[in-house]
């Protein structure tokens, strides 16, 4: 019994390696940035969520190393027996303010976060509409919770209607329209304003996640929800990508629910408290991005996106559309995506093939991200890598 199960798990790995969807980890000897060192040698990074170029900031990193010299590695415990520490209040007051909400509570994880937040707050009586390509932390989320289930196509507003008119004919306590901000395979904006809209008239919360939004999108970067001048109920996101790099998740929303999810979220009660170094490195990111030197980067990173997306779609290459600094270069072909992301670090950018599960089959893609720390020259010589390879590979005449 025991042999078989092994000889399963070889074989399982083997299929995947025959239809191209291994994801080989690359070791990086470096800090995060634009540029990175990869294999003994400096490479150009365009696949990082390091949105405003602070992962690696030399304020963010001493303030985390403050953090920890202050606070310790970490607290050995969770929040509710002996792992509050001032600075975890201090970060839950910082997040909250810079996005304008009552309260906040913090995660290990964003994943966390959007595993946490259904379950406590909607039952049997309630009904969940959630986005066809929402992340996958959401569709957990919405799995641990007994709340009815309904799904829209991605930001069809007429879908969306639909469910919400089927879920108040059953007669639904509670609905909440679940969606991503910005999603993170396509660069796509949520239809917020539409969205707030259609809330409005069926009477129903919204719930955000916020990862690849918080930080750069809307006013002082405080999100796609600010991006389209709208209110929503629950905004969940992260400090792992435009707010320092590093991990750990949040919720926003009122005092009221931040504390009844304080006493219900399971992966809060039951998960160590956030590292006193990743509080104090996020804190000095929302410092920044808060302020005059946010707005810069902000500028500069929609710069460096229009610059990227121009001259990509003028070579040749299948984009999808928008204006989020996530932008993917599609291939369909799992096994083309991985000889791609190979042959362009070998001329010194790194990128990633995506494919399955990650995205559907046959829609296989190098997403590729860009950073304010960009320079135009760097992003020039990607675009020029991009297509020695498009070339060689049959991707571009």
């Amino acid at each position: 019994m025991t042999a078989s199960f092994y000889d399963r798990v070889r074989a399982d790995l083997a299929d995947i390696d025959a239809q191209g969807l291994t994801k080989p980890e690359r070791v990086i000897a470096s800090r995060q940035g634009p540029v990175i060192r990869v294999g003994g040698r400096d490479v150009l990074n365009f696949c990082a969520n390091n949105y405003l170029g602070l992962a690696g900031d030399e304020r963010v990193t001493q303030a985390g190393i403050e953090a920890q010299e202050q606070w310790g590695a970490g607290t050995a415990s969770v929040r509710f027996i002996c792992g509050t520490l001032e600075i975890h209040k201090e970060l839950e007051r910082a997040i909250a303010g810079y996005l304008g909400f009552e309260d906040a509570i913090l995660f290990a994880a964003a994943f966390d976060a959007n595993g946490g937040i259904f379950e406590p707050l909607f039952g049997e009586e309630d009904a969940i509409v959630s986005d066809s390509l929402n992340h996958a932390s959401i569709i957990d989320g919405v799995r641990l919770c007994k709340a009815k289930r309904y799904r829209f196509a991605n930001s069809d507003m007429d879908e969306l209607e639909t469910r919400l008119k089927e879920a108040r004919a059953a007669g639904a306590r509670n609905i909440v329209i679940a969606t991503d901000g910005a999603f993170s395979m396509d660069g796509y904006i949520a239809k917020l304003n539409e969205i707030r809209a259609l809330a409005d008239r069926y009477d129903a919360l919204i719930m955000v996640d916020d990862c690849h939004a918080t930080g750069f999108l809307g006013p002082q970067g405080k999100g796609s929800y600010a991006h389209h001048g709208v209110e929503v109920d629950f905004v969940t996101g992260t400090f792992g990508k435009a707010l320092g790099g590093a991990m750990g998740g949040f919720i926003c929303a009122k005092s009221e629910v931040v504390a009844l999810l304080k006493q219900r979220a399971r992966p809060y009660l039951f998960s160590n408290a956030l590292a006193p170094a990743v509080c104090g490195s996020s804190m000095e990111a929302i410092r920044i991005s808060a302020g005059a030197e946010g707005d810069a980067l902000r500028t500069q990173l929609f710069a460096n996106a229009a610059r990227y997306r121009a001259a990509m779609s003028d070579a040749g290459f299948n984009l999808l559309p928008g204006e989020h600094p996530i932008i993917p270069v599609m291939l369909g072909d799992a096994k083309l995506a991985q000889d791609m992301a190979a042959r362009m670090l070998e001329l010194g950018v790194y990128v990633i093939g995506f494919s399955f599960p990650v995205v559907p089959r046959g829609q296989a893609r190098i997403r590729t991200q860009m950073s304010a720390a960009h320079t135009f020259e760097q992003i020039d010589q990607t675009v020029a890598a991009f297509m020695t390879a498009g070339k060689e590979l049959g991707v571009i005449a």
